[in-house]
């Protein structure tokens, strides 16, 4: 006689209309990719109802997890539960269809169509020829009965981060989602908007229409609006509870192991003379329509001047601006009070650096070494300067010098840069940037996307720069991030810089109130 199975068998079918929160768990689910196991042997459950956090360091299997639940993955073994019965999910579509939904990090709503066009092209079901009259009164009575809502005939592209936000949700809900997951939701959004969009998503949870997934870095997000959290490490398993049993010091130790935590530099005075200065400085925006004004910025050395602001306003074009990638219509920059335009040779003579947001793309050539991409600054320069542009000896001992001094993970000097995860592309780009003496540092977004223990190492990277005398231009989209690290703070929103304080007068209700444009 056969041994009882461990799960029941019969395929989970959500009855048509219900609108009761689903309920799912993963049980001894692994996923290999030959022989890599980026998942293993994972279990967790995420109760119809409750909001659930999952947490992890980059390459901990949290986007390996999620995809296999919404069957972009099949796993190699285990199985998935909704509502206690076998999943059975084939394919998104099929996950789709029993009320399974993903939110992702990243915006797909069609920006020229208005909110309402993007709800109805966004069913199956959608007709050839659409009946506007009897969707505009459907998607009305839907609206008025969700906690939150975005004007439905206004284009997408003219809403507000925070609104593009809850159309994303909202179109999950529209197309009857009962259990959500959510990567990642509030990295394009003010304080303010992430505390309404996530507290709207927890009611829904309270009322038990809806669960929630959700995966973050934040964890006053998570001890603010989750019930439960599941922390996984180099693909396991490791720990987790009800967040009201856990400090976020409890919840950083599971997620970094043995690892030893980074000590944050200390804070030294050090301020000195203006090093970078831009007065009355205007450019087009990427769009070609609005104009970057800057009417004046300046950076002093032993400074960290932190540019807050939600992506889109700016900071893109400024970067840009500072690297000499976008030219001038009017206005003057200076470093050191000499007329600045980012040339190579100036860099060089007045210590200028960079760490650009998404350095692999932006500040490497992906398909070349490690060696190689740490020694584009000093290759053609030395007492020793060779008689062709490349000395591949001096690059290599300066390059495992470097590798050994930022803790940069690579199997070899000699792979190619691409083949390192994102933490490490930035500390081998920051020690490149680093090394010598360095009196300006330009900073966009460093740590985007990485690990906690990334975070932790380039941050106390940035602040020993400034100890030793670097004016450091700082510019992130996380508010956090910008208070723990600045002197100054300033806000950028539609391409200006709209409001200052130093770090000790910083309100955050008050940042993100200009942040989102309302002063």
């Amino acid at each position: 006689m056969s041994a009882e199975p461990d799960i029941p068998v019969a395929v989970y079918a959500k009855p048509d209309g219900a609108k009761t929160a689903v309920g799912i768990e993963t049980v001894g689910m692994t996923m290999r990719f030959g022989s890599f196991t980026a998942l293993d042997n994972v279990s967790i459950e995420v109760r119809p109802g409750s909001f659930h956090a999952l947490l992890g360091e980059n390459g901990a299997g949290k986007s390996t997890l999620v995809k296999c639940i919404m069957g972009f993955y099949h796993a190699t073994s285990g199985n998935l539960l909704i509502d206690g019965f076998d999943g059975g999910v084939t394919d998104p579509r099929d996950a789709h269809a029993k009320g399974l939904g993903m939110v992702y990090q990243h915006f797909t709503l069609v920006p020229a169509l208005t909110a309402a066009e993007n709800l109805v092209i966004s069913r199956a079901d959608v007709p050839a020829v659409i009946d506007w009259d009897a969707e505009m009164k459907d998607l009305t009575a839907f609206m008025n009965a969700m906690p939150f809502r975005v004007p439905l005939t206004e284009p997408v592209h003219r809403l507000a981060a925070g609104e593009k936000q809850k159309l994303e949700i909202l179109k999950q809900l529209y197309l009857g989602r009962r259990f959500l997951i959510l990567d990642e939701p509030t990295s394009v959004l003010t304080p303010d908007e992430a505390d309404e969009v996530l507290g709207h998503v927890r009611k829904l949870c309270e009322a038990g229409e809806l669960s929630v997934l959700m995966i973050s870095h934040k964890f006053r997000e998570v001890t603010a609006f989750a019930d439960e959290v599941s922390v996984l490490r180099r693909g396991k398993y490791v720990g987790g509870g009800l967040v009201r049993d856990l400090s976020h010091q409890d919840m950083a130790a599971m997620m970094m192991g043995d690892a030893k935590p980074v000590d944050p530099a200390p804070r030294e005075a050090t301020e000195g003379a203006a090093v970078l200065a831009l007065e009355n400085v205007r450019a087009r925006d990427r769009s070609g329509l609005k104009d970057i004004a800057i009417d004046a910025l300046s950076v002093r050395a032993g400074e960290i001047v932190g540019i807050a602001g939600i992506s889109g306003n700016g900071q893109m074009e400024l970067m840009e601006i500072l690297t000499g990638q976008r030219p001038l219509a009017a206005g003057r920059m200076t470093v050191h009070g000499a007329p600045y335009h980012a040339t190579r040779a100036e860099e060089r003579g007045l210590k200028v650096r960079y760490l650009p947001e998404e350095p692999l793309h932006n500040a490497c050539a992906p398909r070349m070494t490690v060696a190689e991409n740490i020694g584009f600054r000093s290759f053609e320069t030395g007492r020793d300067k060779p008689r062709f542009w490349l000395a591949p000896g001096e690059m290599k001992r300066r390059a495992e010098r470097l590798v050994a001094e930022y803790k940069v993970k690579t199997a070899s000097i000699e792979s190619p840069i691409a083949s390192l995860s994102g933490g490490n592309v930035q500390r081998a780009v920051l020690a490149r940037e680093l090394e010598g003496e360095v009196d300006l540092l330009v900073i966009s977004n460093p740590c985007f996307g990485l690990d906690f223990t990334a975070v932790a190492e380039i941050r106390r990277r940035i602040m020993t720069a400034r100890n030793q005398g670097a004016a450091v231009l700082l510019m992130s989209e996380d508010l956090d991030e910008i208070l723990e690290l600045a002197d100054r703070v300033l806000v950028m929103s539609e391409g200006s810089l709209v409001y200052e304080c130093t770090a000790a007068e910083a309100d955050i209700p008050t940042i993100g109130h200009h942040m989102g444009g309302h002063a």
